[in-house]
């Protein structure tokens, strides 16, 4: 549990970052961001920043 507070603290400190739910059981987050603040390079630094290394998985618009 403390890894999803984390890395859902990582992701929502980014700037353009609205909405992040983050599932362990899943192994996934989904990201709601404004791509002219921020990009998936950043929110993908956030996650190993945080001690998650993460890859992307789908891009949703």
């Amino acid at each position: 549990m403390a890894c999803v507070i984390s890395v859902t603290r990582s992701l929502t400190k980014v700037e353009g970052v609205t909405k992040a739910d983050v599932s362990l059981e899943k192994a996934e987050a989904v990201v709601t961001y404004d791509d002219t603040k921020t990009t998936v390079e950043a929110l993908l630094k956030a996650t190993k920043d945080a001690g998650y290394p993460s890859t992307l998985k789908k891009e949703r618009k």
